[in-house]
């Protein structure tokens, strides 16, 4: 099988994520891999895995992207004539998925999966590049023989755009082991805390996002100046509005209690979740989102927000005794709710039960075994069409 994503190792989200984890559990299926160098430092080709990831382009990311599409396309058809590839497993409407509907177009017809991760809104989707990110979905979904998609969210999403077939929903999943972090001791989440300034009264938040606008990291330091000072904001990430966001913590003075961490390795995860006291990421659109399972998985309390895919997994409900609460939810662009919510948990005499229910259900229907043999079924489905 081929797999084009515009991104692999060591870049770290969740369609990154989850190539690894689903190739790493599917033992009898051989794993090719087009994708963007991004970075003059990465070789243009290495094993990651059970995975052979070639790498397009010259190391600058807007040129490799802008090339993705045709330097990826000629290359699958010279891969294809050598490995003749049961399927062509394309990870989101991307660049590179790009290249193996134009490589369908110019050489033999082979059989594309393609995978829906996106987190943008509907309304970046109809009004972005003019409309032409909306028309690429289109054409990809006209196209593809088996849909799969991270969320009931992302698989609705294909109605609209007239998409008649029936949509797969694997959603990502989370390694529990590498969350649940039992072997972590007392003194070294300790030594986390204290080399991330934390006093013994501190309430530290956490977040592990992209700072962009869509993850609405903002809100969360606007919602600070009206919690009390032993609230803390650890962050976690890299993105276009990191300047912005440091000078909006200075402008509100609370510079002192926001710590960006920028780009920390996936590994290193688990112990900052686990240092720390509250998960949140107050999102104005999500796919689906992996970092909040894996918060679930590290046993914080979580905060997230009522949109897209979220609501496949986080359960608040004051109002529904009968359903099983999984987190909190505030609303979106709004630090008024934030500041409520936060102190709502601080005083919830329910929040270790709720941070159970929320491990349990990650525990049962997010593990990656699970999802990597229900990708394996999609993928043998996909070979007999």
């Amino acid at each position: 099988m081929l797999i084009f994503s515009t991104a692999y190792l060591p870049f770290v989200g969740g369609a990154e994520v989850a190539i690894k984890e689903i190739t790493n559990k599917i033992s009898d299926v051989g794993f090719d891999m087009i994708t963007a160098r991004l970075r003059p430092d990465l070789p243009k080709f290495e094993n990651i895995g059970n995975v052979s990831v070639y790498r397009m382009g010259f190391g600058i990311p807007i040129i490799d992207k802008l090339l993705l599409p045709f330097w990826g396309a000629f290359y699958a058809l010279r891969l294809n004539a050598k490995n003749d590839y049961m399927n062509y497993w394309c990870m989101m409407v991307s660049w590179a998925s790009g290249a193996a509907y134009i490589a369908n177009i110019l050489g033999r017809k082979t059989p594309i999966i393609l995978t829906l991760q996106e987190g943008d809104s509907e309304k970046y989707l109809k009004t972005k590049w003019l409309g032409l990110i909306d028309l690429s979905w289109r054409l990809a979904l006209k196209r593809s023989i088996v849909v799969t998609a991270i969320s009931s969210y992302l698989a609705e999403r294909t109605k609209r755009l007239g998409y008649k077939k029936e949509v797969k929903i694997i959603p990502n999943g989370v390694n529990i082991e590498k969350f649940e972090l039992r072997s972590m001791s007392y003194e070294l989440r300790e030594k986390i805390r204290k080399e991330l300034e934390l006093e013994e009264k501190d309430i530290a938040l956490i977040t592990t996002s992209r700072l962009n606008m869509k993850n609405g990291v903002e809100d969360v330091i606007k919602a600070l100046p009206k919690l009390s000072e032993n609230i803390k904001f650890i962050i976690l990430g890299t993105g276009e509005l990191e300047k912005k966001l440091k000078k909006l913590a200075r402008n509100l003075k609370v510079s002192k209690r926001v710590t960006f961490l920028g780009l920390v390795s996936f590994d290193d995860i688990p112990k900052y979740l686990k240092a720390c006291d509250i998960f949140i990421r107050p999102s104005l659109s999500e796919g689906m989102g992996n970092s909040f399972i894996e918060a679930m998985a590290a046993g914080i309390p979580v905060i997230g927000t009522p949109v897209g895919g979220i609501i496949d997994f986080l359960k608040d409900s004051p109002d529904n005794l009968e359903q099983v609460a999984t987190g909190y939810f505030c609303e979106p662009k709004n630090p008024e709710s934030i500041v409520k919510v936060v102190k709502k948990i601080i005083n919830d005499p329910n929040k270790d039960k709720i941070v159970e229910n929320a491990k349990k259900m990650v525990t049962e229907k997010y593990n990656w075994d699970l999802i990597a043999k229900q990708m394996e079924n999609v993928i043998m489905l996909a070979h007999t069409k």
